[in-house]
């Protein structure tokens, strides 16, 4: 199962982490953190608050499409994207910061009230700890070793314990999700 990429609300998302920390903030921290929202967000809400694809790589699970733009940042040429009008690398090149407010609209007060929650759990976590957590909790990582291997919407809907019922929910969403989004392109 894939959703359509909405980069606009994964900066929203990643912006509201980064606000909640009072910048700058290690960036394996936040991509664990919006997994990690995200996760939670599938299981509440039938949706992942990103829209990203994800991979488990040596630290954990990885939003892998935030992870690309993250290193695209440290590129001088990189080609603009909104994520980094908005977010960019600090001086330290393990570090996000965000650069101007990329505002709320695709948020909904559900998925703030959830980053705000992940967030007051885990926010003071570094991200080694962080990286910890999620290869002893989430059961759809495995270690790939030194390359990355996709981890699919299904693999969390069934590491969550969702019922057949709740995956199919959970399928139907991101087919609407991903018409919706191919209507607004």
């Amino acid at each position: 199962m894939k959703l359509a990429f909405d980069e606009v609300k994964a900066t929203q998302a990643a912006a509201l982490f980064l606000k909640l920390a009072g910048c700058p903030l290690n960036y394996v921290a936040l991509i664990k953190l919006l997994y990690k929202a995200d996760r939670e967000a599938i299981r509440r809400f039938g949706l992942p608050i990103t829209t990203d694809n994800y991979a488990a790589m040596k630290l954990g699970p990885v939003t892998s499409r935030i992870y690309d733009r993250i290193k695209m940042s440290a590129m001088p040429n990189a080609h603009p994207t909104f994520w980094a009008t908005h977010i960019q690398r600090s001086k330290d090149p393990h570090e996000v910061i965000l650069k101007r407010d990329p505002g709320d609209s695709e948020l909904s007060k559900a998925e703030e009230n959830l980053i705000a929650e992940i967030f007051a759990a885990d926010g003071a976590k570094d991200r080694f700890e962080l990286a910890g957590e999620c290869h002893r909790d989430f059961p759809e990582w495995n270690d790939p070793g030194e390359t990355s291997t996709p981890i699919d919407i299904s693999d969390i809907v069934f590491a969550l314990g969702l019922s057949e019922e709740e995956a199919a929910h959970v399928a139907t969403l991101i087919e609407v999700q991903r018409a919706a989004f191919d209507l607004a392109t």
